[in-house]
């Protein structure tokens, strides 16, 4: 298996995991009385979903192939999606390191092994 399908495999994995993650968080905002607070929590949500989405589409038909494209599509959404996690939610405490680092743990990985296989250059192809 090459780095970056192992890379693709990570993307999805995170994807995966966020998807539930915005289940999780469209349920909490199912708890709140209806306001501000609830509509912000439940477009945190439906962003959450998107990112997760989009990672696996792009994991899937472009980073499987090393391609390009898929390459700099994942690593830079996925690194801000996680990045804005750490820094607001994992951090400060107000989820617990575990199960918490998955998610960051994956991208990670995704991004590492993405990244070996781009520098590789194996089917690098934007026309694709």
């Amino acid at each position: 298996m090459t780095y970056a399908k192992l890379g693709a495999g990570a993307y999805v994995i995170w994807g995966l995991l966020h998807i539930g993650a915005a289940l999780e968080e469209f349920r909490l905002g199912s708890t709140l009385e209806s306001g501000l607070v609830q509509g912000k929590i439940n477009q945190g949500a439906w962003d959450l979903l998107f990112f997760s989405l989009f990672a696996i589409v792009v994991a899937v038909r472009y980073n499987w192939r090393n391609e390009a494209l898929g390459y700099w599509l994942n690593l830079i959404v996925v690194s801000a999606a996680d990045i804005g996690f750490i820094i607001f939610v994992l951090l400060p405490g107000y989820v617990a390191l575990f199960p918490g680092i998955f998610g960051p743990v994956f991208w990670i990985l995704g991004a590492l092994f993405s990244t070996l296989g781009f520098r590789a250059g194996t089917q690098v192809d934007l026309k694709r």
